[in-house]
């Protein structure tokens, strides 16, 4: 018995739906980016301006880490791989 596809997975073979995803996937990354290397996640300051001031730091930093990987050719980091795909792979 053959079953119908799903709707939205027609939807995510669309060139449209591409560039829409591949947009999301650069801002998740510079926000992982973000956590990782300045903490974003939690402020050290108290008050609103404050706050605004370190994230303004933050953003500051993660373009002076991305412009001097740039400017040294350092390589991207590779993609995670999952326990079961590396299983995959050793096969």
């Amino acid at each position: 018995m053959l079953r119908a596809r799903p709707v939205a997975l027609g939807r995510q073979l669309t060139d449209q739906w591409q560039q829409r995803y591949n947009t999301r996937a650069g801002v998740e990354g510079t926000i992982s980016q973000a956590v990782r290397r300045t903490g974003i996640r939690r402020t050290r300051y108290t008050g609103l301006a404050k706050t605004h001031l370190g994230n303004l730091l933050a953003a500051t930093a993660i373009n002076l880490i991305r412009l001097d990987a740039w400017l040294t050719n350092t390589p991207l980091g590779k993609t995670r791989t999952s326990h079961l795909a590396a299983l995959d792979l050793a096969a």
